[in-house]
This record gives structure tokens, sequence and C-alpha cells, in this order.
């Protein structure tokens, strides 16, 4: 049986963009990744103990069933989703990637 995948990005997002940038991600770009067809689910999370003075710190994680579905994202689809974030927001952000498995 495939081994499911987390795929977490960390972002730091500047106080100046910060309302506007959470709703474009809910409403345009998790939506976006959801129709690659290579995550299944998202969950959007906020950091709590971390220095917020300069903006918000947030993580997104997009569950794949499979590497092989991770590995299609990265292969077919990561440059673009990246591009768009940064036309939309320039360098008012900070991103962090990770992927992990998911033991139990």
């Amino acid at each position: 049986m495939a081994e499911a995948i987390i795929y977490n990005v960390t972002i730091k997002v500047e106080s100046s963009i910060a309302d506007a940038w959470l709703k474009w991600l809910q409403e345009e770009h998790i939506p976006d990744m959801i129709r690659t067809g290579c995550f299944t689910e998202s969950k959007v999370v906020r950091l709590l103990e971390v220095d917020d003075s300069e903006g918000p710190t947030y993580a997104i994680q997009y569950s794949a069933d499979s590497k092989a579905d991770y590995n299609r994202y990265i292969s077919m689809h990561a440059s673009l989703m990246r591009q768009k974030s940064y036309e939309q927001w320039g360098d008012r952000f900070i991103a962090f990637r990770s992927v992990m498995q998911v033991v139990s």
C-alpha cells in the first residue's frame, strides 16, 4: 500500500498583506493546488509562540495519497504554482517547504 505524504509549506507573510494573502490562499491558491489532482485535502494553521512583529506565520499542509502523487506535483505543477504566488505577492512572503511521511 502507498504511504501517505504531507507536503508542508510554512509561510511568513508581511503584516501589510496578511489579510488579503490569507483570502487569496483560501479562495484561489488552495483550490488550484487541489485541482492539480496531486493532493486530496489541505489544512491551514497559524503558528503560535513565534515572532509576529513583521507578520503572521502559517503552515499549509497538503495531503497526498502517495510519494508518486507528490512527485507528480513537483515535476508538473510546482514551478507554475510558485510563479503565480510570486507574481501576486512578490517578495512580501518567505516560504519554507518540507515533505513528511505519515506513519500513523
